[in-house]
């Protein structure tokens, strides 16, 4: 089957770092060649919330969270709250996030990264949006916080809360969270020559909870290697997890669509 019959979705993509400055309209077209049909970009900051509006307003079938990752926790405040509710007026925004919390790298004092999580998550469910949630050694506390959150949600947002993003969690962890209306963000290291367990777990879940991702210009799949990440790029995990459950391609790409527009409900015109 040729990549122009595919319909795609890379619902995590950094589209706007440094990375992709420099050929940026030549990397939505390598992806539009290959059937990716929506881009949803998640930021870091205040900042990068601020370019990933820009660059959804600007390009056809790219979608904004805004947020503030693990990483920034430190410059979160009530005055970086109020500027991201006022740029998720912005059509282009579908979500928040990615926010979350990160004990590998803890470039924040973990109390720090607790009260963003939890404000940011205040702050999507008073808006309206789901979640684009980063975890890294913190799954216990992430899925903690997320339960009690998901508890209080409105109903228009039960079903469509957030999605885990480059799921590296067990099985359990996962049943837990798509039980409460998440979906699980499947990425290139589903490729790796080592990734049996990942594999494993990813086998085992509802096909009607995956999304696929790149997390561009990270995580490049196999065989890629070195190479820098991007959204062309998301066909591979299409692939990779068509094989695992033993579908057609085809299949897995439009299922894997079809989850991506109920959850972040790509509703600003660029279909």
């Amino acid at each position: 089957m040729s990549s122009s019959q595919l319909e795609l979705a890379d619902t995590h993509c950094h589209l706007d770092l440094s990375a992709f400055k420099a050929d940026l309209a030549d990397v939505l077209d390598r992806a539009k060649a290959e059937g990716v049909k929506h881009i949803l970009v998640p930021v870091i900051d205040l900042a990068s919330s601020r370019k990933a509006v820009s660059l959804a307003e600007r390009f056809p079938g790219v979608y904004a969270a805004v947020g503030v990752h693990p990483h920034r926790s430190a410059s979160w405040n009530a005055a970086v709250a109020g500027e991201l509710r006022s740029l998720a007026e912005s059509s282009s925004v579908c979500a928040i996030g990615e926010t979350g919390l990160d004990f590998y790298r803890n470039l924040a004092p973990p109390d720090v990264q607790r009260r963003a999580f939890r404000e940011q998550l205040a702050l999507a469910a008073d808006l309206g949006l789901p979640v684009v949630v980063h975890s890294r050694q913190a799954l216990e506390e992430v899925m903690e916080d997320l339960l009690a959150w998901s508890v209080e949600l409105p109903a228009e947002l039960k079903q469509r809360a957030g999605v885990l993003h480059a799921y590296s969690g067990d099985l359990e962890a996962a049943a837990k969270a798509t039980a409460e209306g998440f979906y699980i963000g499947i990425a290139g290291p589903v490729t790796y020559r080592k990734a049996d367990e990942r594999r494993r777990v990813t086998a085992k879940l509802p096909t009607e909870r995956i999304l696929l991702e790149t997390d561009a210009p990270y995580l490049t799949p196999h065989p890629h290697g070195r190479r820098r990440n991007e959204p062309a790029f998301v066909g591979i995990v299409a692939k990779e997890v068509s094989k695992l459950f033993g579908m057609k391609e085809h299949a897995l790409a439009r299922i894997t669509s079809q989850n991506a527009a109920h959850l972040f409900g790509w509703n600003h015109g660029n279909n």
